[in-house]
Order: C-alpha cells, then sequence, then structure tokens
C-alpha cells in the first residue's frame, strides 16, 4: 500500500520557518554527564531566524549537561508533523557584556511568565541561552528525506 504523497517544498526556508512558528514548543536534546541522552520540551524566549534562546534555571539538569557538552539540537513538530531539526551549541548570554544584557533586557520586558516566576532579570537563578544554529534541516511528513537550509 503506497503512502501519502507530502505537499511539495518549493521554500524549504519559509517552510522551516513556518513549522516552527506553529510548533511553538521543540524538544531539547543534551547528553548527561554518563553520556545518557536526555530530550525534553522547552518554551523558546525568543527566536531570531534559526537562533532560538531558552531560558533555565541553574538547579535544572540542562544546566550541568550544557557546561559539560554545548553540543545540542532541538526538534520542533507541528501539528500536520513536519520537523525542523535544529543542531547548535549553547551559550549563556552574559548580562556583563553590553550586547547581551540589551538583548536580556528585551527578553524580559517580552517575557510575561519571567517576570512573575523570576522577579528579576537578575535573579542568580536565571540563564538564558542562545542555541546557535551549526545546522539546520527541514522534513514534510512522509517525504522522507530532509531539506538542508543551513
Amino acid at each position: 500500500m503506497p503512502g501519502p504523497t507530502p505537499a511539495p517544498v518549493t521554500d524549504a526556508h519559509a517552510a522551516a520557518l513556518a513549522t516552527m512558528r506553529q510548533a511553538k514548543f521543540p524538544m531539547l536534546a543534551t547528553v548527561d554527564p554518563e553520556g545518557q541522552p536526555r530530550v525534553r520540551p522547552v518554551s523558546p524566549v525568543r527566536t531570531e531566524e534559526f537562533t532560538v534562546f531558552v531560558a533555565n534555571l541553574r538547579r535544572y539538569g540542562k544546566t550541568a549537561e550544557l557546561a559539560a557538552n554545548s553540543r545540542c539540537e532541538l526538534c520542533y513538530l507541528d501539528a500536520q508533523h513536519d520537523q525542523v531539526r535544529i543542531t547548535a551549541t549553547a551559550e549563556i548570554l552574559d548580562n556583563q557584556a553590553e550586547a547581551d544584557r540589551i538583548l536580556l533586557d528585551a527578553i524580559w520586558a517580552e517575557n510575561p511568565l519571567l517576570r512573575r516566576y523570576l522577579g528579576t532579570p537578575d535573579n542568580p537563578e536565571l540563564i538564558v541561552y542562545r542555541l546557535r544554529p551549526n545546522r539546520v534541516r527541514f522534513m514534510r511528513e512522509w517525504a522522507l528525506e530532509y531539506h538542508e537550509i543551513l
């Protein structure tokens, strides 16, 4: 029995961005200190094209995991099962660096949940990661092949 025919992809870049907007909450994959892969949903606090910013608390497991190995991957999956995979390197925004401080202030202003639960942007528990993409791929459901975006 033949499978469904996937919709054609005329602009993979635009399709990937649309999938990210629709999916909203990607899964973040890291590796723990024992080498065990770990996957969890995250709620990006900002997205600039394929660079994704994720807030975190210092006490969470991904803090130690990303400190030991900054390589990670995000996977967005929308309701149509289209997916975007972003292979990235995580870096912590530095509130001492002027450009990062401006960015942190903007993220803080845009995210009422951060303000509600953390009180101030200087809360020592808060970490914001910039996940810099090294590779971005898009796949339409049933296509069984990726389109390389980056």
